[in-house]
């Protein structure tokens, strides 16, 4: 942690004048990812605790999942940008949700730091800058049974499985995975519970899955 640690302060002005001003104003939380996979390698005690973690329980977490942007896809496209050495660096405000599914809002800045052995990963700089009022599209709004179904098929259960759970016909759990992809535009199961988890529609690091109350009508 140490070799990323020492290049922060450089890369950080050199990515722009006003991380270093808002952190004068407003505690910064650093983190550290991999460039490869995007998961968390290190983290301040108060990093982790924005998400209701500890440093060793956010370690390995992806950062797509841990914050949400208005386009999940662009995050990660500039996330990949900077992976792959064509940008340095980029801001961007996003959210994320603590242990109590509370959503906060926070000015992050995400840099790609190089080390005397070449890339040495990622440095996250996150500024909480209050609760977040989520204007949440009504086209991810749940039904309550909708929202079973789709944590029954995060946890991969079949469709005897869910039937059986939720007291329905199998064919009107296949009704019921077909309006979720079609709603989602998923192809299969698989991409509809990765379009789920890039929406932010599951609490974080909890098993098995649960829709957070703020998707479900």
């Amino acid at each position: 942690m140490s070799v990323v640690t020492t290049s922060i302060t450089a890369s950080s002005t050199a990515g722009g004048k006003a991380v270093a001003g808002s952190s004068r104003r407003r505690r910064t939380y650093t983190a550290h990812a991999s460039s490869e996979d995007l998961t968390i390698t290190a983290a301040e005690a108060e990093f982790a605790g924005q998400f209701g973690s500890s440093p060793g329980e956010i370690y390995g977490s992806e950062l797509c999942e841990l914050l949400h942007a208005p386009s999940p896809a662009r995050l990660r496209h500039r996330f990949t940008d900077l992976s792959e050495g064509r940008s340095g660096w980029f801001a961007e405000r996003v959210t994320g949700r603590n242990a109590t599914g509370r959503a906060f809002c926070a000015d992050m800045t995400a840099i790609a730091v190089t080390g005397p052995a070449g890339p040495a990963g990622l440095v996250i700089l996150l500024r909480p800058t209050g609760d977040a009022q989520l204007p949440y599209p009504c086209e991810q709004m749940l039904s309550e049974l909708d929202a079973r179904v789709l944590e029954g098929v995060a946890i991969g259960a079949s469709t005897v499985q869910l039937a059986g759970r939720l007291y329905l016909s199998r064919q009107g759990v296949e009704y019921r995975v077909g309006l979720l992809l079609r709603r989602f535009d998923a192809p299969n199961r698989p991409a509809l519970v990765a379009r789920a988890h890039a929406l932010g529609l599951f609490a974080a690091r909890q098993w098995p899955p649960r829709v957070l109350p703020d998707f479900i009508e």
